[in-house]
């Protein structure tokens, strides 16, 4: 049972791990969009979009921890399901432009290192949120926390799409990359929009 302290010093955490996802992810951003745009890579594009609506996601759980008021909650996780279905939207698009049109990007050696430190921060990130959003009984921090396990699994997918460009020259890697994070959002989109992002201990 969560006593009265324990509920303050949760909220106080998953406010704390919201504003590290933020800082985190705007330098994310940055470096993403910016490696992409230089590399014309959707993939990475895609990747840096996808901390932005992290960034947003950070912004509504700071917001929303203010109260844990239902009607918040709700608002809360209507908000963050729009920011994964704008984020499909664009780069689902994107990426099928770059694929019919034969676009090839260059090797980005600034994306991979990028993969590869977010493919480690962002699964111990999202673990935390996890088990701060069930035990404060918060769908909408559980619902942050799998937006974060998302972008870990994003990275990945990054991580994959930019190294097989680089080393054997498929440059479609980008692209499908790029769809396959789309395809994440969507899922995790639905999931926040019909509030399936806690189980049954909440």
């Amino acid at each position: 049972m969560v006593t009265p302290v324990d509920s303050v010093a949760l909220s106080r955490r998953a406010r704390g791990l919201a504003w590290v996802t933020l800082v985190w992810n705007v330098a994310e951003a940055v470096i993403a969009i910016s490696a992409g745009a230089a590399a014309n890579s959707m993939a990475l594009i895609g990747f840096g979009l996808d901390s932005s609506m992290e960034v947003m996601s950070a912004i509504v759980i700071i917001w929303q921890l203010h109260g844990l008021k239902e009607s918040r909650e709700r608002v809360a996780l209507k908000l963050i399901a729009f920011s994964f279905y704008a984020l499909a939207g664009y780069v689902a698009v994107q990426a099928l432009v770059n694929l019919t049109g034969g676009i090839e990007p260059s090797a980005s050696p600034v994306g991979i290192g990028l993969a590869i430190a977010a493919s480690i921060v962002m699964p111990i990130l999202a673990r935390a949120k996890q088990r701060t959003g069930r035990q404060m009984g918060s769908r909408t921090v559980v619902a942050d926390g799998k937006q974060t396990k998302l972008c870990a699994y994003l990275s990945l997918v990054l991580l994959g799409g930019l190294i097989f460009n680089a080393t054997v020259g498929w440059w479609w890697a980008d692209s499908v990359a790029a769809l396959a994070i789309a395809a994440l959002a969507i899922n995790e989109g639905r999931q926040a929009w019909n509030g399936e992002s806690c189980d049954d201990s909440c």
